[in-house]
């Protein structure tokens, strides 16, 4: 049985997600059966937790004859980063920002007011 394609990123997210919701860090074969995705080879998971390992994003620890992954981040920081990356690579920073906000649901934009105010 071969594994199902994912979109670019796909799996990694899925991993992160796994990761995030671990108590603990966990090794490849913890992280392989929290997916739960019998088409995927464990092999195939160990790649992605080295590439994300390498990326910076996981700390990687000997626990016996076994690796353990834990995020350096928690989620709400990880997507913090994501998106001053995005803010970074945009030619025009300002029409970046204004298409952000125009996209926020009046709710988010609202917590968003409330943020830069007490940030004044």
């Amino acid at each position: 049985m071969g594994e199902r394609r994912r979109e670019h990123g796909a799996l990694e997210a899925e991993v992160m997600a796994v990761l995030w919701a671990g108590a603990r860090p966990m090794t490849t074969s913890e992280v392989h059966e929290a997916l739960g995705d019998p088409g995927l080879v464990a092999k195939t998971v160990l790649t992605v937790l080295s590439r994300l390992h390498a990326k910076g994003l996981l700390d990687r620890d000997r626990s016996g004859r076994a690796n353990v992954y834990a995020p350096r981040r928690d989620p709400a920081d990880e997507a913090a980063s994501q998106m001053n990356r995005a803010l970074a690579r945009g030619a025009d920073r300002l029409a970046v920002l204004q298409h952000f906000v125009a996209g926020l649901d009046p709710e988010d934009e609202r917590a968003l007011r409330d943020l830069l105010d007490i940030h004044e």
